[in-house]
């Protein structure tokens, strides 16, 4: 049985291009993406483990932060982008997540939560700072 408690086994800081991110490697810690030329992580397959994985901004984006599935996987959850209320949803076919560094969310200190609640589906919530007309970082591009 998984334990009730979320566990913090500290941090684990990605400067690299592309991450595949892994359970063994990566279950229990924040993975702080700083790399401001943009990174493409990449999650394991969704089984309904239970795990989580939390990602952060270390610094403002100029090129895209990219979160995406393996696979068939899809993601379900909500983006928030500004302190305005303005609030996206994902849609049946999304599998990926672009934080631009304006429009879509990227700015230093953004966070994003993904939950492995079932077999191909991933929880997600998105929460950043956006700048000029928002728009959805939700995307169905791996697929």
């Amino acid at each position: 049985m998984p334990s009730p408690y979320f566990e913090n086994y500290g941090i684990v800081t990605v400067t690299d291009a592309t991450v595949t991110i892994t359970d063994d490697a990566h279950v229990g810690q924040r993975i702080i993406l700083n790399r401001a030329a943009g990174c493409v992580a990449t999650l394991p397959a969704a089984t309904g483990s239970g795990n989580r994985f939390e990602f952060i901004g270390a610094v403002d984006a100029s090129g895209d932060q990219v979160i995406q599935v393996t696979g068939d996987d899809t993601m379900a959850g909500v983006a928030m982008t500004d302190m305005t209320g303005v609030l996206f949803a994902t849609a049946a076919t999304t599998d990926t997540i672009t934080l631009n560094g304006t429009t879509s969310g990227g700015l230093k200190g953004w966070r994003v939560i993904c939950d492995d609640i079932a077999a191909d589906t991933w929880a997600v919530l998105v929460i950043s700072e956006a700048s000029g007309t928002e728009v959805t970082p939700f995307s169905a591009a791996v697929s």
